[in-house]
């Protein structure tokens, strides 16, 4: 899952990025209204999860403004605060649920589960020929055996799927699955790609991921 984090304290936000990039999710984080509103409106997430008292835009006002661009993502608002009051602003301003600070991470770990199941269940498996991925169950299939992959290797893969068909450049690869934070000079995409191909072309007949010289990756049924 692709989530972006709106949350002006550092220690906090480092704790919440770490933990949820390893439950596997890629996550941006902003560090205050504008800039989380500018990566809303530009990005497409699975989550967004906004703390309230930001500097500039607060979290009631970003929610505000990114529903009033039609941006529909689930979004779970963050705060110390936590009078009804408070609670009923929050979500009148359009988000999906509210967690108070301090929390554990094994309860936001499970409002996130119950706020994807309640947007996108259910999803449908993705598939490239004989190859099959189901996003809820992370299980990767071809011709029915099943391929275990580590977790960014099925991020990038469920990347390559949701674009089949399509060139992906390096850098739109590194913006999606490792986030905006990444060194774009590094080869970590290249060398994810040969992990892939290892584990999903080898030993097939009909190759599915390819590269396009001078633009990037694809993932197709065809030469």
């Amino acid at each position: 899952m692709k989530i972006l984090l709106v949350e002006d304290e550092e220690n906090v936000a480092s704790f919440i990025k770490k933990g949820l990039e390893e439950e596997n999710h890629t996550v941006d984080v902003a560090v205050d209204g504008k800039e989380g509103f500018l990566k809303a409106a530009s990005m497409e997430y699975d989550l967004l999860i906004l703390d309230i008292m930001l500097p500039g835009v607060d979290g009631i006002d970003l929610c505000r403004l990114i529903r009033m661009k039609g941006i529909h993502t689930p979004v779970l608002m963050l705060t110390a605060k936590d009078t009804v009051e408070d609670k009923v602003r929050g979500l009148d301003s359009g988000a999906d649920d509210y967690l108070t600070k301090p929390f554990s991470f094994e309860e936001l770990l499970a409002r996130i589960r119950a706020l994807f199941r309640r947007r996108q269940f259910p999803v449908e498996p993705l598939r490239c020929g004989d190859l099959k991925i189901e996003p809820i169950t992370r299980k990767v299939t071809r011709s029915g055996k099943e391929i275990y992959l580590r977790p960014k290797e099925f991020a990038l893969l469920e990347c390559l799927m949701k674009n089949k068909n399509k060139v992906l450049s390096r850098t739109q690869i590194l913006r999606d699955v490792w986030g905006y934070n990444f060194d774009p000079t590094t080869n970590v995409v290249d060398v994810h790609i040969n992990f892939l191909r290892e584990k999903i072309d080898r030993g097939y007949p009909t190759k599915l991921i390819h590269t396009v010289r001078g633009s990037g990756y694809m993932i197709k049924e065809d030469d």
